[in-house]
């Protein structure tokens, strides 16, 4: 029998790597995106695909934050900064001018009240937008199209990703998710 007082786990760090004087941030969780787990591989809709698949969740369980008639606003699981989110039309299409006029609408208008409701409750200084069409573009999800909607603020950026490969979020997506929900226009086309 062993006893928990007695046994070392790894007491000389042999299974740490070599020590380099840097601390480590563990993100396991990002294992499934880096592996490509649920990333669809064709053009076709299924439950490959986490942009079809997410509209049939409810709202918390899968981080939508707004739902429109032609496209949908959800956070980002792996985001860049706090308040990430993405505006993904229902329809499974990977390239921009295969949108019809109604979904290049209101892509466009749930960006814009993305906007508005990141500056309201998160308060950044900036915001990148943008979509990577194509893998080469460095589309992470090529088959379905999505827009990034990124906040920035002054200093947001550090060494973390450069040293850690990692990226420091001050809040869970569970809360920022309730956050910018309950900010959500109950009627954003009114807002024009």
């Amino acid at each position: 029998m062993v006893d928990d007082r007695t046994v070392e786990v790894d007491p000389a760090g042999q299974f740490a790597g070599e020590p380099d004087g840097f601390e480590r941030l563990w993100t396991p969780h990002r294992m499934v995106y880096i592996g490509g787990q649920d990333k669809p591989d064709g053009p076709e809709a299924g439950e490959g695909c986490p942009f079809c698949r997410i509209p049939t969740l409810d709202d918390e369980q899968g981080l939508v934050v707004a739902r429109g008639s032609a496209a949908f606003v959800c956070l980002n699981l792996y985001p860049y900064n706090t308040s990430h989110l993405l505006v993904c039309p229902y329809r499974h299409v990977a390239d921009y001018t295969d949108l019809t006029p109604a979904e290049t609408d209101e892509v466009a208008r749930l960006t814009q009240t993305a906007m508005r409701v990141v500056r309201a409750v998160s308060a950044p200084q900036g915001f990148n937008l943008g979509m990577n069409q194509g893998e080469v573009a460095g589309a992470g999800i090529a088959a379905h199209l999505h827009q990034h909607v990124v906040p920035r603020w002054r200093g947001d950026s550090n060494f973390l990703p450069i040293v850690a490969r990692s990226r420091a979020l001050p809040e869970l997506l569970a809360d920022t998710r309730a956050r910018l929900a309950a900010a959500w226009p109950a009627a954003p086309e009114e807002e024009a």
